[in-house]
């Protein structure tokens, strides 16, 4: 059975120093749900408030519908798996899978069918008798996993489990755990500070910064429409144009830089240090100007990404703009040196203030 969780306005104090800043945030029962940003921001201390291990300075906790206070971690209906997984070495698969069961006074022969049932839905079949040592980093990954889950836990709590691994296997690994998210339902929380594993596997994303949610959405929503300039800067790549809005109505604003007047959608706060915010696929370069969206450039560097073509241009004051082409041949990749306009589309481009002042309410 998977659970709910309520944070109602927690706050984490550490001396004078606020890691977390009056979070409210529901998470669905059976929800994918991550909480992703740098190193510090306070993702981790929620995970761990949520688990017990930490107690919030002000603010209630709630799983299931159950007040969690007071409730230590081995009382929750949580599981969470720790960044070094924490497996027993001495012990052969099985009984690292079951140990929570042994625990708990589960009979030998009950425990070690349970541990075989798990390794079949983690995909590791014949797997119970392997040493540890002798298993890859993915194998370890699926048999934290499995043990986490043989306590038949409500809420599974995943902190970094994969900042461990290589690329490759951190990409697989990404498909492996959603697939079991969704084969067990149980909710998961998942804590990264890798933007793709929390696009590539959550069904909303919470992005932290300085203690304080900036934005709480599904993936694309996040991506397409940031709330604010960390958001962009921090989910993807934008180019950040500084200047000034002079106008603004029905939701679109007009930017004024050393460069040009440009239109663009306007965020949900609009001050005097908002930015202008262009992702590099939406910055198109072509032989053409057009209207209001368009800054002369020439091309200064042109980067082979694989899928795509990142291309380096400068403006007339010498900022740098940074354009994506696919690498698919419908566009043709421009020569160095190559004065062009690097046009974008009005509702691709976004006038926002740099972070928000206050947690941010889910969507």
């Amino acid at each position: 059975m998977s659970a709910s969780i309520e944070l109602q306005n927690v706050c984490a104090d550490f001396g004078s120093f606020r890691a977390v800043d009056n979070v409210s945030l529901s998470i669905g029962a059976g929800e994918f749900f991550s909480f992703l940003g740098p190193s510090g921001c306070g993702k981790t201390t929620i995970l761990r408030m949520v688990s017990g291990f930490i107690s919030p300075t002000s603010g209630t906790i709630a799983i299931g519908g159950k007040d969690m206070r007071d409730q230590r971690p081995n009382q929750r209906p949580t599981a969470l798996i720790f960044q070094n997984l924490a497996l027993f070495p001495l012990m052969p698969v099985w009984e690292n899978i079951a140990f929570g069961l042994e625990a708990r006074g589960v009979d030998k022969a009950t425990r070690r069918k349970r541990a075989e049932e798990l390794l079949a839905l983690v995909d590791l079949p014949g797997a119970a008798d392997k040493a540890v040592s002798s298993l890859s980093g993915g194998q370890k990954q699926r048999v934290a996993i499995a043990r986490a889950l043989a306590v038949e836990p409500s809420v599974m709590l995943l902190d970094e489990p994969l900042s461990a691994l290589d690329l490759k296997l951190r990409q697989h690994m990404r498909a492996e755990l959603r697939a079991i998210q969704k084969r067990t339902n149980v909710t998961f929380i998942y804590i990264t500070h890798d933007q793709g594993e929390a696009l590539a596997m959550s069904d909303r994303i919470a992005v932290m910064s300085h203690g304080k949610l900036q934005q709480v959405a599904p993936p694309r929503e996040i991506y397409n429409h940031p709330a604010n300039g960390f958001v962009a800067s921090f989910v993807g790549e934008s180019n950040i144009l500084l200047g000034k809005t002079v106008a603004s109505g029905d939701g679109v604003g007009e930017f004024s830089t050393a460069v040009g007047t440009f239109r663009a959608r306007l965020g949900s706060e609009v001050s005097a240090d908002s930015k202008l915010y262009v992702r590099p696929e939406n910055l198109r370069l072509e032989a053409i100007s057009k209207d209001h969206n368009s800054i002369p450039v020439e091309v200064t560097d042109i980067a082979f990404e694989g899928n795509f073509i990142s291309v380096r241009t400068v403006d007339a004051t010498g900022h740098i703009l940074v354009s994506e082409i696919r690498n698919d041949g419908a566009d043709a990749v421009p020569e160095k040196g190559a004065r062009l306009f690097a046009n974008f589309d009005l509702d691709k481009a976004f006038i926002l203030v740099d972070e928000a002042k206050t947690s941010a309410v889910a969507s």
